[in-house]
């Protein structure tokens, strides 16, 4: 019941729990966290899309990697990642993660703890689209209090 899947279809957070959950008797808590494109105005202009690219094959091994370091942390049920890539408008889903376990306390902590280090590790690239703009697009560059967050769980495993 753990899985990790990079699509460019839009995902149905509901329709996964569901599924993840569907015959436990085991599941105590059910953690979802969704992550939306956000409508944000920079220098005056608002942003139409972000381009989320990745690199197949390595952003779902990384994120393999961080579900299953969750794991090992936490006495987890079940977990999912689901990332989009591609265009994406202000309002659409970009990341989803549930996490499932006996206890809350251990459902929430893995949820945040995937999302911090899916935030920072997992190779995933967003490029703004704002009509008007000079250039052609910028790209979002990493921010620090990402990387503080992710830290404060400590080194993951290699």
């Amino acid at each position: 019941m753990f899985g990790v899947r990079v699509q460019a279809e839009d995902f149905d957070a509901a329709a996964e729990i569901a599924a993840l959950a569907q015959g436990r008797t085991d599941i105590g808590a059910v953690v979802t966290f969704s992550g939306l494109c956000r409508a944000d105005v920079k220098d005056g202009l608002p942003l139409a899309a972000l381009h989320l690219e990745h690199y197949p094959g390595m952003a779902e091994a990384e994120m393999e990697r961080i579900l299953y370091e969750a794991r090992t942390r936490w006495p987890l049920s079940g977990g999912r990642v689901v990332h989009r890539f591609g265009r994406i408008v202000p309002g659409e889903n970009i990341v989803l993660v549930v996490t499932a376990s006996p206890h809350r306390g251990a459902a929430f902590a893995a949820a945040e703890f995937l999302m911090d280090w899916l935030k920072t590790s997992a190779p995933f690239w967003k490029k703004e689209e704002r009509p008007g703009a000079a250039d052609d697009g910028a790209w979002v560059e990493a921010k620090d209090a990402d990387d503080d967050a992710a830290l404060r769980w400590g080194s993951p495993s290699a």
